[in-house]
């Protein structure tokens, strides 16, 4: 089988922001083409947010897909970068970067809600 000849991304920078039960979660897509281009973004949004919670992230780079990566970035292990990585892959993108900011608001979400709010986000 051969790749095709056209792939899916995004044209330029976006952000969203979804809120539940008093916490933020801010939503930042990016067109990238490397990962020190995901480096880079992630530095900027950590200086941009340096009092949020969490920094969760997940990135898919190059033609082939196979270039990718997730972090919860200290939510319970797979309620975070897996479901961010999950639109990503629904949309059937490549060369993008999407991370999501959380500011705590008090209330614990458990895992079936972090689920929800970053894939909600993303």
């Amino acid at each position: 089988m051969t790749s095709p000849d056209y792939y899916f991304t995004i044209e330029k920078p976006s952000v969203a922001e979804f809120k539940d039960r008093g916490s933020r979660f801010i939503g930042y897509a990016f067109p990238i083409e490397s990962v020190s281009d995901f480096k880079e973004r992630l530095a900027e949004i950590k200086k941009e947010h340096p009092k949020a919670t969490h920094h969760c992230f997940a990135y898919r780079v190059g033609l082939d897909g196979n270039t990718f990566r997730v972090a919860d970035d200290g939510e319970p292990s797979g309620s975070a970068g897996r479901p961010i990585l999950g639109q990503i892959d629904s949309k059937q993108l490549v060369n993008v970067l999407v991370i999501v900011v959380r500011y705590f608001g008090g209330t614990l979400l458990g895992v079936p809600g972090l689920i929800n709010a970053y894939k909600n986000a993303a």
